[in-house]
């Protein structure tokens, strides 16, 4: 039996970091997990209670929480905008955590990387990702942590599946949160 990581993607740039470190994750995966990308996220519109009734939500809102449903861990690739997470990745989580106390996150195990340009590699984004994650109710694996900074710098000439250090590190994320998965399932 597989463990299904979905991963959300908060650059929507196709060349971005953040989603060649979600590819990274992908491709390096340990035997028996499999990260999905989930794509789309982009298309999703802002949360509003008004159109989150059954026959009203948006078809990529339902296809978000579908694939979260179906999912057993989830892993944000999160950049840092102006010192905080992007609105894409805060509006899929809002759209993952309704119903309050049941949405599609609800216990899930969950955790936060990135990589951006400052020294700290988006901190105070992972930071913010994983307080709105832990309200909307997910179950934060806390010694999952990867910052990458100086992305501009490190990543222009070099792919992170090419970067050894980064391969690793990606790697034992995943192993970790696929284990806090089996474990919560258990």
């Amino acid at each position: 039996m597989s463990t299904r990581v979905l991963t959300l993607v908060g650059s929507l740039r196709a060349g971005s970091v953040n989603r060649q470190l979600a590819e990274t994750a992908a491709l390096n995966a340990p035997d028996g997990v499999e990260v999905v990308i989930h794509e789309g996220i982009g298309t999703i519109p802002f949360y509003n209670e008004d159109i989150d009734v059954e026959g009203s939500i948006p078809e990529a809102a339902a296809a978000l929480r579908k694939a979260a449903a179906s999912s057993d861990a989830l892993l944000l690739v999160c950049p840092e905008y102006n010192g905080t997470m992007p609105a894409v990745l805060k509006n899929a989580i809002d759209w993952l955590s309704r119903p309050f106390g049941a949405g599609a996150i609800a216990g899930t195990p969950a955790a936060v990387i990135g990589s951006a340009f400052g020294q700290y590699g988006g901190v105070w984004a992972h930071d913010d990702a994983r307080k709105s994650l832990g309200i909307a109710g997910a179950h934060l694996v806390e010694d999952v942590r990867l910052s990458i900074g100086g992305s501009v710098t490190r990543f222009a000439d070099v792919h992170p599946k090419d970067d050894a250090e980064v391969v690793e590190q990606v790697r034992a994320v995943v192993s970790t949160l696929a284990g806090a998965s089996i474990s919560a399932a258990s």
